[in-house]
């Protein structure tokens, strides 16, 4: 499926992405027998408004299915010229999305799978997870990358200062003091901490 764009009055009542695909893919379609399907959302992020993953149940005749992925890649900008200040493309689990940082609260709803390609997807999700987990990155610390990076100002490098404000992180080159670069995904990268220079200590000399 392509990309859905639509104006913020075709969002009403909605005001936010989260809200509004929450709500698209919540439905109930069965009839008086109970027979059609239903797909209600267990539990749903938004990241950063680029990304929406939620754990979701179908139901088909009154049976529930194993709960699933669905993965929305979205644009939201409020200010767009044309007035198209939302869009989303839709995906499962199932077709093996590259965006794989599902939230754990999420991942740990969703029902069992034998299908290859939700198996990989969960893998990559919780491998990105482990690595965040691992050690989170600090204000002041001095990172070096698997491998270096080449920035718009002509700058190459590995290693940089780690330079938190809040949830913002931005990179100094080492000895520089100012945070000139922005990774992104950098805490998904395979990047080391590097220690401080050992000093040698130089032992007072008591004569006797």
């Amino acid at each position: 499926m392509g990309w859905l764009s639509m104006p913020l009055s075709s969002m009403t009542p909605y005001e936010t992405p989260k809200a509004y695909l929450d709500a698209q893919f919540t439905y109930d379609r069965h009839d008086e027998a109970g027979k059609g399907g239903a797909l209600r959302v267990l539990a749903s992020s938004c990241l950063r408004n680029k990304v929406w993953y939620a754990a979701a149940i179908r139901t088909v005749d009154g049976v529930d299915e194993p709960a699933f992925a669905i993965v929305c890649l979205v644009s939201w900008n409020p200010r767009a010229r044309d007035g198209f200040v939302f869009a989303y493309k839709d995906m499962t689990e199932h077709m093996g999305p590259n965006e794989a940082e599902c939230p754990e609260r999420i991942l740990a709803l969703l029902g069992d799978t034998d299908d290859p390609s939700a198996l990989d997807w969960r893998r990559r999700c919780l491998d990105r997870l482990s690595r965040r987990a691992a050690q989170p990155l600090e204000h002041g610390m001095h990172i070096r990358l698997p491998a270096a990076i080449r920035f718009t100002d002509g700058h190459e490098g590995t290693d940089f200062i780690v330079h938190k404000r809040g949830r913002r992180i931005a990179l100094a080159k080492p000895g520089s003091g100012y945070p000139s670069y922005r990774i992104t995904n950098l805490c998904d990268m395979a990047w080391t901490v590097v220690p401080p220079p050992t000093q040698t200590r130089v032992h007072k000399t008591v004569f006797g």
